[in-house]
C-alpha cells in the first residue's frame, strides 16, 4: 500500500505545474543582464496614450458617420500626435514592451487605415456604388499591408528611408483633404479629387517606392538663433489655415517620393 502511494506521489510531481499567472494577463520574457526574466502585466503611460489615439480613430469614423466631417478629419491628426507620442514616451522611459508594438499596430490600423477611407466614404465616395467602396477598400488594405510590411521590416532597412508611404501621411492626405473641402458641394472635379487622393495613397502605401524618414536629423544639437525663428514662422503659417497648410504638405510628401525615383532613373542624376 505505501508502495502504490510513492508511485502515485511520483506520477503527481512530474505534472507540469499550473500557470502562476491569473487568465488573462500578459506575461512578456525581457533579457535582463544576459538572462531571460518573466514580467507580468503591461506599461500604463505609453499604452494608454496608444488607446488615446485608438479613440481618436474610433471617434473620426462616428463624426464621419454622423455627417460632422471637419470633426473627423480632426480626430485623424490628433491620432498622429499621439501615435508619435506613445514611441517616444516608452523609448524615454524605457517601457518598450511586445504587447505595445502589436498594440499601436492595431490601433494604426484603426486610426490610419479603417477611419481615413470611411471619412472619404461617407463624405464623398459612397455616392458612386461599387467604385465608391472599392476605391476605399483600395486605400484600407494597402493601410494594412503597409503596416504588417513594416514591422518584418525593422531592423532590415535603412533608417533613413520608409518603403511605401508611411500610413500616417496617407491618412494626413485623405483627412486634409476632408478638412479643405468639406464646406463644398458635392461636384465631379471634387469627386475625381477624391478617388485620386485615396485610391493613389492606398497604392504608395504598399510601392516599393523610397520615402525620407528623417530620422536622420540631429534634433539634439545647437542651432543659429535664426532656426528658432523658422520655427515659429511655421506655427503662424499652420495657425492661419491648418487644413490647407497641413493638406498642402502632407500631399507634397505624398508626391516626393514618385518625383524621387522618377528623378533617380535618369543617368547621371543621384538625389
Amino acid at each position: 500500500m505505501t508502495e502504490e502511494k510513492s508511485a502515485v506521489d511520483n506520477a503527481d510531481s512530474k505534472k507540469p505545474s499550473e500557470p502562476d499567472v491569473a487568465h488573462g494577463e500578459v506575461v512578456e520574457e525581457e533579457l535582463v543582464e544576459g538572462a531571460k526574466v518573466r514580467r507580468k502585466g503591461i506599461y500604463l503611460l505609453p499604452n494608454a496614450l496608444t488607446t488615446a489615439s485608438l479613440f481618436s480613430g474610433f471617434y473620426a469614423i462616428v463624426s464621419a458617420a454622423g455627417g460632422v466631417f471637419d470633426n473627423a478629419a480632426i480626430a485623424i491628426f490628433v491620432s498622429m500626435i499621439l501615435d508619435g507620442l506613445d514611441g517616444r514616451v516608452a523609448r524615454m522611459t524605457h517601457t518598450q514592451s511586445k504587447f505595445g508594438e502589436e498594440y499601436d499596430s492595431l490601433a494604426d490600423m484603426v486610426a490610419f487605415g479603417v477611419a481615413p477611407g470611411l471619412v472619404a466614404f461617407f463624405w464623398s465616395l459612397n455616392g458612386l456604388d461599387k467604385v465608391g467602396w472599392v476605391v476605399t477598400f483600395i486605400y484600407v488594405a494597402g493601410a494594412a499591408l503597409r503596416l504588417a510590411r513594416f514591422n518584418t521590416q525593422i531592423g532590415s532597412v535603412d533608417k533613413k528611408y520608409f518603403v511605401g508611404l508611411p500610413s500616417p501621411s496617407a491618412a494626413a492626405c485623405v483627412a486634409g483633404l476632408v478638412w479643405c473641402f468639406h464646406g463644398y458641394e458635392s461636384s465631379s472635379w471634387l469627386t475625381l479629387l477624391t478617388i485620386l487622393v485615396v485610391g493613389g495613397t492606398g497604392v504608395l502605401m504598399v510601392s516599393n517606392i523610397l520615402y525620407r524618414s528623417f530620422k536622420d536629423l540631429d534634433l539634439r544639437g545647437r542651432v543659429p538663433f535664426a532656426a528658432i525663428l523658422l520655427v515659429v514662422l511655421v506655427f503662424v503659417v499652420i495657425a492661419l489655415d491648418p487644413a490647407t497648410v497641413l493638406f498642402t504638405g502632407f500631399l507634397v510628401y505624398a508626391l516626393s517620393g514618385p518625383v524621387r525615383a522618377l528623378f533617380r532613373r535618369k543617368p547621371g542624376r543621384v538625389i
